[in-house]
């Protein structure tokens, strides 16, 4: 690797164009009110406890409900689910318009239907991380279906997860 290739580029556009080539899957993560945003930020952050994390801008209209919200409900979209990501990333959408597709828990958090698995989780932090706050949430509950292969962004466009050769191999 030449001190070109390291240092050749812009620091914003090395890093739009790294994570263009990172593939992650998407999340919807909602909030009493109802709010809710599609998250490609999704971490597992610790396994005891249980704590997940992600970024939102505080540019975000769902910011207010989230900073505010003692609980929030993160789902892991299916891969058949790619017109949810685009609703819950659409500016000025109606998210929650079609009640056919999700239904209040008794802490008001929106859960959405058909999805490969979702985490009702308690807020546990807030940290500022540039022009956007990073959540750290505890997991209270939960439901994982895997009847459902999760949707993944990658290079600007969606797709699902389909298993890698060597594993058909050994699954024979």
């Amino acid at each position: 690797m030449s001190a070109e290739a390291v240092g050749g580029g812009q620091p914003r556009d090395v890093f739009l164009s790294a994570f263009r080539r990172h593939a992650a899957g998407v999340a919807v993560v909602t909030a009493p009110g109802p709010a809710g945003f599609t998250a490609t930020s999704l971490t597992s952050m610790s396994l005891d406890p249980p704590l997940l994390s992600f970024g939102i801008s505080v540019g975000s209209s769902s910011w207010p409900a989230i900073r505010d919200a003692d609980a929030f409900v993160v789902h892991i979209l299916a891969g058949d689910q790619r017109d949810v990501a685009e609703l819950f990333a659409r500016k000025g959408a109606d998210r929650f318009a079609d009640r056919d597709r999700w239904e209040p828990l008794p802490g008001g958090e929106p859960l959405l239907y058909g999805v490969a698995a979702w985490l009702l989780c308690r807020t546990q932090e807030r940290f500022i991380a540039g022009d956007h706050r990073l959540v750290v949430g505890r997991v209270v509950g939960g439901h994982t279906d895997p009847a459902h292969p999760p949707l993944l962004y990658h290079d600007g466009g969606f797709g699902a997860l389909a298993p890698h050769p060597s594993d058909r191999a050994r699954s024979d």
